[in-house]
């Protein structure tokens, strides 16, 4: 069986590393593959670097349909990849997450007649006005097979009318990732320029980066809440132009570039607290025993909140101060990390595929 992985932005990378890696070491004669990059992230550090970094092999395909808005993005990525399927078929499509690459790689692959894997399929916030959450309803609403981190998302997809023969629950290929590079970490500091304690910031979604109002708010409940301490901001591409007008509240922060992986988790794992509005970085966090404060109402991960490592604060600002200072007093209720979270996913998704491919 001839496996196209679809890939176009950091996630999917942390994502892929995993399963390439089972697949390897497993050496099956019933599985082809071949990656396909989107292009979907074009900057060298937001895309290149995780190829080296996770040891996943540079892709045999790159579709380089760079930036644009969503419609031109997710057209581009279709006509590409469509194009590449005629002159170069294959048997099955493995899609991971829920960005433009996903639920496009998703449609072209569905009306060629391929059979359709999501990996993180039946993940759900509720929010329809997120473009992501708009991307995970298409995706799974044509998937075959299902690659799942939780049981929310077990109930979410019998609840959507999706035989339970094609769940999966293999757990999470994220935290695969992070486990395998543990010990591999690197910091971002000079030796003579290491902030601790500190607070890590990231930003990047539109709701919160595209209105100035809104954005100039959150940096200001985050300088509030942090006191003293350091405020290391990585700085997303999207999020460095809205900064341009806001320099005199910038300057109060540690500006990053984006960070390859392996420095992020360097400041994630050395951080006091994080403060995001990514519901990925929710997940690293909960592992690592780091206190998240979502800059968000919903979430897509809910078992981040049982775990007592992950709070919603939404348009509720002020709570970003009392959660910090709830550190400060280690007011912890009982945490606990999610099930299945133990470094095997990807093991789990190459003995599926593997099985799939002998059917």
């Amino acid at each position: 069986m001839k496996v196209d992985f679809i890939v176009g932005a950091r996630p999917n990378f942390m994502k892929l590393a995993p399963i390439i890696r089972a697949i390897k070491k497993k050496r099956s004669k019933h599985i082809d593959w071949r990656i396909i990059h989107t292009g979907q992230h074009y900057d060298q550090k937001m895309s290149d670097i995780f190829f080296s970094q996770l040891d996943i092999p540079l892709p045999d395909f790159n579709l380089g349909v760079g930036s644009g808005t969503h419609a031109s993005q997710t057209g581009s990525i279709m006509i590409s990849y469509e194009k590449l399927l005629i002159e170069s078929p294959s048997d099955y499509c493995m899609v991971l997450g829920d960005v433009n690459s996903t639920v496009s790689g998703a449609l072209v692959a569905k009306k060629l007649g391929m059979r359709l894997g999501h990996v993180e399929g039946g993940l759900r916030s509720g929010d329809i006005e997120m473009p992501e959450e708009i991307n995970r309803l298409v995706t799974d609403s044509i998937s075959d097979d299902f690659f799942v981190t939780s049981n929310y998302a077990v109930s979410n997809l019998i609840q959507e009318g999706h035989d339970n023969d094609k769940i999966h629950f293999v757990g999470n290929t994220m935290i695969d990732t992070l486990i395998h590079n543990i010990n591999n970490l690197k910091s971002p500091f000079s030796t003579h320029h290491n902030p601790n304690p500190f607070i890590l910031l990231t930003i990047h979604r539109p709701a919160n980066v595209d209105n100035i109002e809104r954005l100039k708010e959150i940096l200001n409940s985050v300088i509030d809440g942090a006191k003293e301490k350091t405020i290391v901001f990585p700085v997303h591409p999207r999020t460095r132009l809205a900064l341009e007008n806001l320099e005199d509240i910038s300057s109060k922060f540690l500006l990053l570039e984006p960070q390859p992986y392996q420095e992020f988790i360097y400041l994630l794992k050395n951080c006091e607290a994080v403060v995001s509005d990514s519901g990925g970085i929710s997940e690293e966090a909960t592992f690592l025993s780091k206190q998240c404060i979502t800059l968000r109402d919903t979430t897509e991960r809910p078992e981040t909140i049982d775990s007592g490592y992950n709070v919603l604060v939404g348009n509720d600002l002020q709570k970003i101060a009392y959660y910090l200072d709830k550190l400060k007093n280690n007011e912890h209720k009982e945490k606990k990390i999610p099930d299945m979270w133990d470094g095997n996913a990807g093991e789990r998704i190459a003995d599926a595929l593997i099985k799939i491919s002998r059917e």
